[in-house]
């Protein structure tokens, strides 16, 4: 779809677009804002990716965000939900023991970011417990 074309449409659905679109000074700000509030999404989705939850989600939506005003965010999108998809099919095809260990190596890496963080630290530290080793390589133990 071309800009005139997506132009028309906005205009025929009462979109604002159009009109942002007429001023030099206000469609540069709002492409930047575009491109700021999707960049933050898609950098916390990329952050969230290894740990269960919304990760993914949120990546698609900082990149639907961008692709709302760049060309190149549609096109990575549509790439992105290709790959996720065929990883998605593949482990369902694989049996019980691949699955088992994608799941280990998930659980792993939220446990590693936990002690790298000092959270394992801090929970003890509520229950009384100062072991040296659930204090963090990076920040210490904290006290």
């Amino acid at each position: 779809m071309t800009t005139e074309q997506r132009d028309e449409t906005a205009e025929s659905n009462g979109g604002h677009r159009p009109w942002f679109r007429r001023n030099p000074a206000l469609n540069l700000t709002y492409r930047i804002g575009v491109g700021v509030v999707g960049g933050l999404v898609l950098v916390a989705g990329i952050l969230m990716i290894p740990y269960p939850g919304p990760g993914w989600l949120v990546v698609f939506a900082g990149l639907a965000i961008l692709a709302t005003e760049f060309a190149w965010a549609g096109r990575l999108l549509r790439f992105a939900k290709r790959y996720y998809d065929g990883w998605v099919a593949w482990l369902k095809r694989q049996n019980l023991f691949v699955k088992a260990l994608v799941l280990t190596a998930t659980g792993l890496v939220v446990v590693v970011t936990c002690w790298v963080l000092g959270a394992f630290a801090l929970v003890g530290g509520w229950f009384g417990l100062e072991w040296p080793w659930l204090g963090s390589p990076i920040f210490g133990s904290g006290g």
